[in-house]
């Protein structure tokens, strides 16, 4: 075996310090030039060939056209006769001018909207805007979304027919096999044979899904649904913000195949529970791939279905005009005022009910405390009669003959009353003085909700005290009846009775909570349908 030699040359030789800084920042000068003619090159070519980094800029987001006749939104959604352009209604489905309310809070009510023409985009994208809610913590059934090869009008799916050949975007609100997972977004493909499965809710036929609260937003929920290239993506926006861009991704299914040619469509069903399901717009757009020319758009409606629009137009116009005419003649002193400030807003019209409720409280308290008025009037002068008697038979009585321990009671029974009395008027009194800061406040600049409900329940607090106080009044009243007799007193023409002031007070109370109901009732009522 040969040895390694032993010397000076058998050890790597180290250079000096200084030999490697030098090593160093030569290399560095090397390597920043070439970074710098890499940038210098690639400056030259995006300026030779602009085209290639614009293509790559834009990445493969697709082009969208509007389709009208695909489409509907308010204002002016529907037609003098009811109809819809381009679309038809069927079930319980209500149109109206800035929205369709597909089913209302009815139990077992069923509806739906469909495109008249049939779809034959191979891409495409529908925005749609929707309100769902109801009075429970729960709600029922929930609203579909379809892309279907026919018109599914009427059946047991959500409003819509089973077995359906498409895709249907269902909006599930109630929870039918029982795991708390709604409500809830599924996607649901069909080719035509398959039953829907309500029992597991739809879960085993689901193809995405995602968890969304979609029930009673302060803002309408929006869902932005995409098909390109052969992927359908669901995106939501919560309804929480009025920001319409703000979606979230839901669900995505790849390899989505459905008809070439189909309907679009909405329906909605309520069961034992119920929600009103309102579609406020159903925007679609055509996508056509990068590098890819849309085809034009049809040139021109049928003559006889434009003359027929034209001339519902001029009707509609000529109706318009002559209804503002008949307005500014009733109403000379609005004239040059813009439009738009001669109707009330929906702000206003809550603004105004609330308004409008408290006057009709105030009245009533006024009322009530004119009444009690009356009859500590009609108290004191009993008081004062029993006082003027008693002091006469004092008087007049022998010792020992006059019950003065008795007649004392009577008194201090009554002064009793009397001091009750005042306590419910004062309670009637600030009631009113809260009444009135709430109305000035509300003139001033408009009563915010919370406010509103703080003096509503202030006057219920005081109405509260007021039952109180008569019941107090009633113990104390009727206690010393039962056990002192009182003397004969000689008959008053305008006395009013304990009783009788018992079951007047206990009538007004009764009428008074029963009109508060019923006026609730009655306003409930009248927005549900707004």
């Amino acid at each position: 075996m040969r040895e390694r030699p032993v010397g000076p040359s058998a050890f790597p030789v180290i250079p000096p310090l200084s030999a490697l800084r030098q090593h160093s920042d030569s290399n560095m000068a090397v390597s920043i030039a070439k970074c710098l003619a890499s940038y210098v090159y690639i400056l030259l070519i995006s300026l030779i060939f602009p085209h290639v980094f614009a293509d790559n800029a834009v990445g493969d987001s697709p082009h969208r056209r509007f389709e009208y006749k695909y489409s509907f939104k308010g204002p002016h959604l529907t037609q003098s006769d009811g109809r819809i352009p381009f679309w038809i209604h069927t079930g319980n489905a209500i149109p109206s001018s800035d929205q369709i309310r597909i089913t209302p809070s009815l139990r077992s009510q069923k509806g739906s909207v469909w495109t008249k023409s049939p779809v034959s985009f191979e891409h495409w994208e529908a925005e749609v805007a929707f309100r769902v809610s109801g009075r429970g913590r729960m709600g029922a059934d929930g609203l579909a979304i379809w892309f279907t090869a026919g018109q599914g009008l009427e059946g047991p799916v959500y409003g819509a027919a089973d077995q359906w050949n498409g895709v249907g975007i269902f909006f599930d609100s109630f929870d039918n096999d029982g795991k708390k997972n709604n409500p809830a977004v599924l996607v649901v493909g069909n080719n035509g044979k398959l039953f829907y499965d309500h029992q597991n809710d739809g879960t085993t036929q689901s193809l995405g899904t995602c968890l969304r609260d979609f029930r009673n937003k302060p803002y309408p929920v929006r869902a932005k649904i995409t098909y390109y290239r052969k992927s359908l993506s669901v995106f939501i926006n919560n309804g929480f913000t009025p920001d319409r861009d703000d979606y979230e991704f839901c669900t995505r299914v790849e390899n989505m195949i459905i008809p070439d040619t189909g309907y679009f469509g909405i329906s909605a069903a309520t069961g034992g529970l119920a929600d009103d399901h309102d579609v406020l717009s159903f925007l679609v757009f055509r996508l056509a791939e990068p590098g890819q020319n849309l085809p034009p758009p049809e040139k021109e409606i049928p003559k006889e279905e434009k003359d027929k629009y034209q001339e519902e137009f001029e009707n509609f116009q000529q109706e318009l005009d002559k209804r503002k005419e008949e307005f500014q003649k009733e109403h000379p002193d609005v004239q040059g005022q813009p439009i738009e400030d001669l109707f009330e807003s929906v702000n206003d019209r809550e603004i105004r009910q609330v308004f409008e409720g408290q006057n009709r409280i105030h009245l009533e308290i006024k009322q009530l405390n004119r009444q009690l008025a009356m009859i500590l009037d009609e108290q004191r002068r009993y008081v004062s009669v029993i006082t003027e008697e008693i002091s006469k038979r004092s008087s007049q009585a022998q010792s020992g003959q006059a019950p003065t321990h008795e007649m004392e009671t009577i008194i201090n029974t009554q002064q009793e009353v009397l001091r009750n009395l005042n306590e419910v008027r004062d309670s009637l009194s600030g009631s009113l003085k809260q009444l009135a800061m709430g109305q000035q406040q509300g003139n001033a600049g408009g009563l915010g909700s919370y406010e509103t409900v703080q003096h509503f329940n202030d006057i219920k607090e005081h109405l509260h005290v007021v039952k109180r106080s008569i019941e107090h009044i009633i113990q104390k009243n009727v206690n010393p009846a039962e056990k002192v007799k009182c003397p004969e007193l000689p008959p008053l023409t305008a006395c009013l009775s304990t009783t009788h002031f018992v079951i007047f007070i206990v009538v007004q109370s009764l009428l008074f909570f029963g009109y508060i109901m019923y006026k609730s009732q009655q306003e409930a009522a009248a927005k549900k349908f707004f």
